[in-house]
């Protein structure tokens, strides 16, 4: 794994995306044990969407250079378009209390089926999974699966992180739209960074 591969993944992983948001307000609601069990559902989700994607991956390593490039531009086009659906879509990070009864297993199902029925994730891997493996290696597809794997890990431990933050900062966060306002910003400028850095990358 390259430190790039982790930087990206990292940042990308912080976005707040529909699994970040489930988590936090898992976490703010109902505290940091249920957090963790939508932490694992959510990442949970992303085997079908990594699977699909890798598989695809491998025909495109076997097609042509053309291919290659053109599946990496898509994914530039895409991360630009998240930057800007981030900043306009001002009510994103709106989370809010709820105590309705609901059991850890619901909790991590709900979380497992927002990634499972989300079609970014596999256009995710089909942009990013090609930046850190080599055109024309033999083992390509194992090499994708790893860095799912890696990516999977890194998602659980973030998700966890957010939970946690998330449970003991209720009042800090809820009571303060200017905060959430300021991430969403700083998010969004990420996004469109690493995205024109992708663009104007060789590979």
């Amino acid at each position: 794994m390259s430190i790039e591969f982790f930087i990206t993944s990292i940042v990308v992983i912080l976005l707040p995306g529909t699994g970040v948001l489930y988590t936090v307000a898992i976490g703010l609601g109902r505290g940091f044990r249920a957090s963790i069990a939508a932490a694992i559902g959510c990442t949970a989700g992303i085997i079908p969407a990594a699977l699909a994607s890798i598989i695809g991956l491998a025909a495109i390593f076997h097609t042509s250079a053309l291919a290659f490039q053109i599946v990496k531009y898509l994914g530039v086009l895409y991360m630009l378009y998240m930057a800007w659906n981030i900043l306009r879509d001002v009510g994103a990070l709106d989370v809010k209390q709820d105590r309705k009864p609901i059991s850890l297993m619901r909790i991590t199902i709900n979380g497992a089926l927002i990634n499972f029925l989300n079609p970014k994730l596999s256009l995710f891997f089909l942009a990013f999974l090609p930046q850190f493996v080599e055109i024309g290696n033999a083992n390509a597809p194992a090499q994708m699966f790893t860095l799912a794997g890696i990516f999977m890990v890194l998602t659980f431990i973030v998700f966890v992180g957010y939970g946690g933050c998330a449970s003991l900062a209720h009042d800090y966060v809820i009571n303060r739209p200017s905060v959430l306002k300021w991430l969403k910003r700083s998010f969004a400028t990420t996004f469109a960074f690493l995205g024109v850095r992708l663009a104007l990358s060789d590979r």
